[in-house]
């Protein structure tokens, strides 16, 4: 299996006057670390009006960057919003990307999840699936094509050439966001990769990949004439330190990072409150004191350990046939030298083993794409928590 490392670019408050610099500079160097390790991919995400929990809205401004500093990892767009980006604008900022990391870029594309990111930009929550799907339609012609229109529901574009045009032919390794299980099978039958942003077990994997794979080649109903990308991702919280005791102390982000997500992650549209109303860190540590077992189950998942610890875990998401896992480090107020120690422990003691093992796993997938394999359709309905058991059980605060 592939490793990548993501970033939401979390900021916790209270905030100092060059806390966000620092936050992007940090994560900057911990991407040119990566990529002297080893590592196969950075992801960047895009969201808006996410404060403490994501202070990223132009990850092409960072990926830019990063690929300067760079000279072999995969430089990922995790996601590309299709609901509040023109597709004309999305073709140009993949294929200038593209330019500048000489041909290392994957082109993730998303709808976004929550009304506050879609309301300022006029989008309904109910037809945003419909608006990715025109995207999609929309913007592949405008990077493989000389001259391209379009006159759609949501989109109507005149005949334009849009330049300048990826390096990669006929363009990007395509890849859709997978925020609700359910996406996983919808990226399969478009033939899209899927980039799981869930935290499963090694047995909901080991589902959710036959469904993928079950509906790659059985199922599939391409959107518009681009080239497939057979590939799944899962996001994993992760911490790799000499102990496991030691990997849980310096994991305390992940704990943050999972419930944020449970925090308005049952609101109405997954609206926030108002700007100010809410210090999302004094409501992690409050609920942090009130629920400690809980707190101590939550770093019980994920990749958070010691090398043989996180190596035990791999081995069997290995055995479910994931293509890559997404490393999540840099979460709430994880320390930047225990983020560095972290890849550096993790890619000289884990990763080789799984690197190792990517040729097998590469003739696995070719027998399965060619049929030779026929995989069990496994039901998923056991295996739709987003979440997982252990992570924390949080009561939403209702917007206003």
């Amino acid at each position: 299996m592939k490793f990548g490392i993501f970033y939401e670019l979390q900021l916790p408050k209270p905030w100092g006057p060059n806390d966000e610099l620092n936050l992007y500079q940090n994560a900057l160097n911990q991407v040119e670390l990566a990529d002297k390790l080893g590592y196969d991919y950075a992801w960047e995400v895009e969201h808006h009006f996410l404060d403490e929990y994501s202070h990223s809205p132009q990850p092409e401004v960072f990926l830019a960057a990063a690929s300067q500093r760079t000279k072999r990892i995969r430089i990922g767009h995790g996601i590309i919003q299709l609901t509040t980006n023109h597709p004309a604008r999305v073709a140009e900022k993949v294929a200038c990307l593209d330019l500048v990391s000489n041909g290392r870029v994957e082109f993730g594309m998303g709808e976004s999840g929550s009304v506050q990111e879609l309301a300022p930009f006029d989008v309904d929550m109910a037809e945003k699936r419909a608006i990715w799907e025109e995207a999609v339609k929309c913007v592949i012609p405008m990077m493989t094509q000389e001259g391209s229109q379009f006159d759609g529901k949501y989109f109507k574009f005149p005949l334009r050439n849009v330049t300048p045009k990826p390096i990669q032919k006929p363009h990007p390794p395509l890849w859709v966001a997978c925020s609700q299980l359910e996406t996983i099978e919808m990226a399969g039958r478009r033939g899209i990769g899927a980039l799981g942003f869930q935290f499963l077990t090694a047995d909901m994997a080991h589902a959710w990949v036959h469904a993928y794979y079950n509906a790659f080649v059985k199922r599939q109903e391409k959107l518009a004439d681009y080239q497939t990308n057979p590939n799944m991702a899962l996001v994993s919280y992760f911490m790799c330190a000499r102990t496991d005791e030691e990997a849980r102390r310096r994991a305390d982000g992940a704990t943050f990072f999972q419930f944020a997500l449970r925090y308005y992650g049952a609101s109405v549209g997954r609206k926030r409150p108002d700007p100010y109303t809410v210090n999302m860190w004094d409501e992690y540590n409050k609920w942090k004191r009130e629920n400690p077992d809980q707190a101590a189950r939550a770093l019980s998942g994920g990749l958070i350990g010691s090398p043989e610890t996180l190596r035990r875990k791999l081995r069997r998401f290995q055995s479910s046939n994931i293509d890559q896992v997404i490393l999540l480090n840099q979460a709430g107020k994880n320390a930047h030298a225990h983020i560095c120690e972290s890849l550096e422990l993790f890619a000289k003691e884990v990763m080789p083993e799984f690197h190792a093992a990517v040729p097998a796993h590469q003739a696995w997938k070719q027998q399965v794409l060619a049929g030779k394999i026929e995989l069990e359709e496994i039901d998923t309905q056991p295996f739709r928590d987003r979440y997982g058991t252990n992570s924390p059980q949080v009561r939403p605060v209702a917007a206003e």
